[in-house]
C-alpha cells in the first residue's frame, strides 16, 4: 500500500509559503506549468517525486496571486473526465475532474502553452460539467501525431 508522506510534504509546504515573487513574474490561462501540488487527501491529486509536483493547466487568472489550475497525467484514460493534449511533443491528460484554486506560490517553471482550440475545448467540457449536462465532447481526444 502507497504511503502518503504527509510530515515530508509539510516542511516543503513551509518553503513554498516563505517564498515571494519578484513584481516581473508573470503566468497566464492555457500555460502548463510544473507545479508543488503536494500530498493531498484520499483520490485528490498528488504531486510526484521529491517536490511533490505535477503539471497543471492554468485554466483561469484571478490575480497575481491566485488561479484555477488543472492536473495534468500521462497515463491515458478513455472516459468522458480527461481531454487528450500534446505539449512539446508529449501526450498528457488533462484531468478535467480536479479543478484546484492554488497560489502562484506553488508554480515552479513553465513547460509550455496549450492549442488555444484544445483550451476552448476544456472550457466548454467543464461548463458542462457545472451545468450539470454531459460533456459536450464525449469521446476522449486521440492524441495528434508528433509532426518533426
Amino acid at each position: 500500500m502507497y504511503q502518503k508522506e504527509f510530515d515530508k510534504w509539510n516542511l516543503q509546504k513551509k518553503r513554498l509559503n516563505q517564498f515571494n515573487h519578484e513584481r516581473d513574474f508573470y503566468y497566464y490561462e492555457r500555460e502548463v506549468w510544473w507545479c508543488a501540488l503536494g500530498v493531498n487527501i484520499g483520490i485528490e491529486t498528488d504531486g510526484k517525486h521529491e517536490y511533490f509536483e505535477r503539471p497543471v493547466l492554468i485554466l483561469k487568472r484571478f490575480n497575481n496571486s491566485m488561479l484555477w489550475a488543472l492536473p495534468l497525467t500521462s497515463e491515458a484514460h478513455d472516459d468522458g473526465f480527461h481531454f487528450c493534449i500534446q505539449l512539446e511533443g508529449k501526450i498528457s491528460w488533462v484531468k478535467l475532474t480536479q479543478l484546484k484554486t492554488i497560489d502562484v506560490k506553488r508554480l515552479l517553471r513553465k513547460i509550455g502553452t496549450v492549442d488555444i482550440q484544445d483550451f476552448e475545448v476544456i472550457q466548454s467540457m467543464l461548463c458542462g460539467y457545472i451545468k450539470r449536462n454531459p460533456p459536450l465532447w464525449r469521446e476522449s481526444r486521440r492524441p495528434k501525431p508528433i509532426i518533426n
